[in-house]
Formats: C-alpha cells, structure tokens, sequence
C-alpha cells in the first residue's frame, strides 16, 4: 500500500487505523488490537502518523519512531474540528489522519521516559498532598462536631492532636480518642510519604543538568525546576520565550474586534499545575525583595508599589517562565542582570 499519512484513535484494547496515500485517497480503514499495532506497523514503509496526546500516546510514539515512522502528537482540542457527523472511532482516526496533515497544525513534543519519570513523582506527590488536606480537613470537620475548633494550618493540627488525645477533660468519648489516634497516624504517614517524595526530587533536580540549572533562578527551586524539565524538556518547541509563557497561561487573554485591542487577565491555559508552581515560586521570591538592590529586585519593587502583589507574582513567574526557556534551550546558566560574565 502507498501510504502517505495515517492517524490511530488510541485505546486501551481496539485501536482504529485510518490512512491515505499521496492524492489524500482513503487507502487503509482496519481495526487493531493492542498487540498487533507494532507488528502491523513494523511492515509498513515509513510513513507521517497522527495521535492524540492522551493516555499512552508517548510510549507508542517512540515504539513506533524505532520503526522509522515520523509520528506527530496533536492535542485533542485541535483534532475536534476535523471530526465529521458522530463521534466513533472510525471518524475520530479519520480526523486525526486530516488534522496532522495541515500545515499550520501545532503539535505536543514527545516525551522521553526520563522525562515521564518525573512527571510520575510529581502526580504522585500532589496526589499525596491532596489527600493528606482532605485527611486534615477531615480531622478539623469531626473535631468540631465535638466543640473543638483547630487551626487551619497543618503544623497547627500537627501540634494540637497529641495534646487533644492526652486532654482527658475535653469532652472527647474513649471510642473517639481512638478513632482521632487513627486519623494522627494517617495524617503522620501521608507526611512521611510526602516527605519521600521530597527527597527524590530533591536529588533529582541536583542530578538533571537541566534542572539544576534553573535552580539558580529565583523564585524557582527543585519542585518547579524538574516540573518544567518534565514539562518542557528542552524547550525548542518554541520559538521565543514569550511563547513557552503563554502555553503556560502566564500572558494576557485577547477578545479584539474591529482593530480595536482588549487585552483581558491572563489566559490560564496550558499546564495548569506547572503554572500554579511557577506563581507560588514567585510569591516566595517577592518576600526577599524589600532588601536587595539589584536591578531585579528594584523592577519589582516599583511594580508591588503600582499594582497589586498579586499582578507582581505573576508578572514574575512570566519572567522565570522566559528565562527557564533560554536557559534550557541554549544551556546555558543563569546570570543575574548587572552581574559581569
């Protein structure tokens, strides 16, 4: 068969195969098991395949670019357009099939198994953080059924729940105090588990060249310096800094019509954990300003004083976001502004 380009709607058992050849002539319609893709695909010239960036996407991008294909990730809101009539899989790889062969398609870079490693910490320890402030408000919401009102912060509760289960003239039952006990140690082994995953990324980020180059941004450390290698990789999927910013949301919203310009507050797209890191980082750094005279450190100052701290964080992690860009795709390190090279 004369394949030109293909496009595989992705599952977890049946695959859909849609393909044409040179004159964008249908010349492949099949079905495909999970463990007959590769083999099916291994007697095929190389040729431009299409997927979605979804579940496994990665993983059988590089199986199949091992096999000599060229093959191209699509985020699955630009591939909703191409699709005709109802949604199956058979118009869903036909989409795919049209959408990866425009010219002005953007695609999702491949990531490597390096790269996914990290993502997996990182899912798993804002998965363990998520949990260990449910258990936490858990703890505070039983509590108060109970007339006892605890602090929202975690080391308040931390400090509080011995002396609670020690407290012998707070109204708590026999029965409750040992329920409470079970809850303390829960909350003590998310921390443990928390904890853990700390010191991967700690290492991690000390390990990566990558990452430790940007930890020498401020505003950024190990948990925002291998969530944008694990994110970005090299980052020369983009073309300037500004574009690596608003892939992150970090730049302003337009609604223009009519030549006139309304630029709105920023998008909020992209990555929006890797976003949230990257605002937080910039909250600490804005602490630290009141007493450096740096150049840097003066532009933010006379930004906190115009606008609100707030505006001034995510002004920051706009700049940090330009910066880990150039960093990563010409590596090279971090030099202050004003500091001699």
């Amino acid at each position: 068969m004369n394949i030109k380009r293909v496009g595989i709607d992705l599952a977890k058992l049946v695959f859909q195969v849609h393909g044409v050849d040179c004159q964008d002539k249908v010349v492949l319609r099949k079905q495909l098991r999970r463990n007959q893709l590769l083999s099916f695909f291994a007697t095929l010239p190389p040729c431009l395949i299409g997927m979605e960036a979804c579940g496994g996407a990665h993983h059988w991008a590089r199986e199949l670019q091992k096999q000599g294909h060229t093959v191209k990730l699509i985020a699955p809101q630009f591939v909703k357009p191409y699709v005709k009539s109802n949604k199956n899989d058979a118009n869903d790889a036909e989409a795919i099939c049209e959408a990866v062969g425009r010219p002005s398609m953007r695609f999702v870079t491949i990531k490597t198994v390096t790269q996914q490693d990290l993502q997996a910490i990182h899912r798993i320890r804002s998965e363990l953080v998520r949990q260990r402030t449910a258990k936490a408000n858990q703890i505070r919401g039983l509590l108060s059924e109970y007339g006892l009102v605890v602090g929202r912060h975690l080391h308040t509760l931390r400090r509080a729940l011995p002396d609670l289960l020690e407290d012998a003239e707070n109204g708590l039952s026999f029965d409750f105090r040992a329920l409470l006990d079970d809850l303390w140690k829960d909350l003590i082994t998310f921390d443990e588990r928390v904890a853990e995953m700390d010191k991967k990324v700690h290492a991690l980020a000390h390990s990566v060249p990558a990452a430790k180059r940007l930890l020498s941004i401020p505003g950024i450390g190990p948990i925002n310096a291998t969530a944008i290698v694990c994110a970005v990789g090299d980052g020369k999927q983009f073309k300037r800094g500004r574009d690596m910013a608003a892939w992150l949301g970090l730049t302003p919203k337009q609604h223009s019509s009519g030549g006139k310009d309304r630029l709105l507050g920023i998008s909020k797209r992209g990555d929006t954990y890797l976003r949230t890191l990257l605002i937080h980082g910039a909250r600490s750094a804005l602490k630290a300003i009141d007493k450096k005279t740096d150049p840097r450190s003066q532009w933010l100052q006379n930004l906190c004083g115009r606008r609100h701290k707030n505006v001034a964080a995510v002004a920051l992690a706009n700049k940090n976001a330009r910066i880990a860009w150039a960093l990563l795709t010409k590596e090279t390190d971090y030099l202050p502004v004003g500091k001699p090279a």
